[in-house]
């Protein structure tokens, strides 16, 4: 129980119990609300108040240092990748290389792109196609270049 009470709290916990520390301060201040006057700014002064004690609180606890061997997650080749991509892409037609984005890589379907791109669910289709096929051939003619 004492080690809980030394870990800060995960940032969904937090929010949680901040808002239940306003709800318990808006019922025990509630003979302090004006009728006559706005709701709003009563409310948002409890709620920034206990807000505020709430990151006091956060600055009390007690941390752990960061260790310089801290493992991250390489994103490099995710980079390169996402640079070559965008560098095909723009050797196809605006069009092709649009209907390849929204299906292939945001997931819309044929019908979604039709209506946002306006065109017919066929030319999307044939679209897509002939895109597929320009990168097919400018991925293989980079291959062979390469090799």
């Amino acid at each position: 129980m004492a080690e809980s009470l030394l870990q800060p709290a995960p940032a969904p916990a937090i929010v949680e119990d901040a808002v239940q520390d306003t709800l318990i301060a808006i019922h025990d201040k509630r003979h302090t609300f004006d009728p006559g006057r706005p709701f709003g700014p009563w409310l948002g002064a409890i709620a920034r108040y206990k807000w505020i004690d709430r990151l006091r609180a956060l600055k009390r606890m007690a941390t752990e240092p960061l260790g310089e061997d801290i493992a991250t997650q390489d994103h490099g080749a995710a980079v390169i990748s996402a640079t070559i991509l965008n560098q095909l892409l723009a050797e196809l037609k605006p069009a092709q290389a649009e209907c390849i984005r929204l299906v292939k890589i945001h997931g819309y379907s044929v019908e979604e792109t039709s209506r946002r791109t306006g065109q017919s669910i066929s030319l999307v289709k044939i679209n897509i196609h002939r895109g597929l096929a320009r990168l097919t051939l400018a991925v293989q003619n980079q291959a062979y270049a390469d090799g």
